[in-house]
């Protein structure tokens, strides 16, 4: 006869995660081909049954740039150390367009997709991670139009583009994101932020040098001047291709420590927003 052996049953804690870990990360890596299916829905929903496509990207940036060049070029004359102006303001138009595109469009993402968030499974972080990244297509489109622009006004690169331009992208992006998170996760609840975006961007842009150098600036102002994390990302874009006004110092440390708490910040509250998005929406 064979003896029976008792087992005790065991007994499995369930914890909420706390720190780093509760954010689920990983999460995107497992669903990254969700991702790219997202940004490739979205580039193609965006210019959908529109007669110029994907020339938008183009036009925008560049009859803005025409305005700027003759209310601040030839009206108002501002100082753009000694760079033509319609180069030194479509530098700094290529990150604000990014910044802008990918921020109206992540903070709308889970409104837009209430019909996916409501009837599967899938991490919601994927939607607003699509909409930035799907902004770098139009950048991409801009960014050949600039160096048209640069060889028209034989104007010749920085070196500093080879290794600086790529982080500044990316700042750019994380900058964008970290907002978007929190507006999206806000839009689920007060719709007001259809409403707000048009005024935040406005508001934005003003404070922002894109149509004025940062030089115009007193000096006791610039290190308040740079909690605005766009401020350092439009300086770093002009440093890194024309070698305009200062490198990377104190003031451009500012504005990416801003960018990553805010970053940082929203991770935490989309994520912790995130269960009560299917019933809220």
């Amino acid at each position: 006869m064979t003896e029976l052996v008792k087992h005790e049953p065991a007994t499995i804690y369930i914890k909420p995660s706390t720190g780093l870990t509760a954010l689920n990360l990983r999460d995107l890596w497992t669903y990254r081909e969700l991702v790219f299916f997202m940004i490739w829905r979205d580039i193609k929903v965006r210019y959908r049954q529109t007669l110029l496509g994907a020339a938008w990207a183009v036009i925008q940036p560049l009859m803005t740039m025409i305005v700027f060049n003759f209310l601040f070029g030839t009206v108002a004359k501002v100082p753009t150390d000694g760079i033509a102006y319609p180069i030194f303001a479509f530098t700094a138009l290529l990150p604000w367009g990014l910044f802008t595109t990918a921020l109206n469009q992540a903070s709308r993402s889970l409104t837009a997709n209430h019909n996916m968030i409501t009837k599967i499974y899938f991490p919601r972080l994927v939607l607003p991670v699509a909409s930035v990244l799907a902004g770098l297509i139009d950048f991409a489109i801009a960014f050949v139009i600039l160096i048209g622009l640069m060889f028209y006004f034989k104007v010749t690169p920085a070196w500093n583009v080879l290794w600086a331009l790529p982080l500044f992208v990316l700042l750019a992006i994380l900058t964008a994101l970290g907002v978007a998170l929190w507006l999206s996760a806000i839009n689920v609840q007060y719709r007001d932020v259809n409403y707000a975006l048009p005024f935040i961007t406005q508001f934005w842009l003003f404070i922002t040098p894109v149509a004025y150098s940062a030089q115009v600036i007193s000096e006791k102002w610039q290190l308040a001047y740079s909690l605005n994390p766009m401020a350092g990302v439009v300086n770093g874009f002009r440093w890194a291709l024309l070698g305009s006004g200062r490198g990377p110092d104190a003031a451009l440390w500012v504005s990416v420590g801003i960018s990553l708490l805010v970053l940082v910040t929203g991770l935490f509250y989309f994520r912790n927003m995130e269960r009560t998005f299917a019933d809220t929406i």
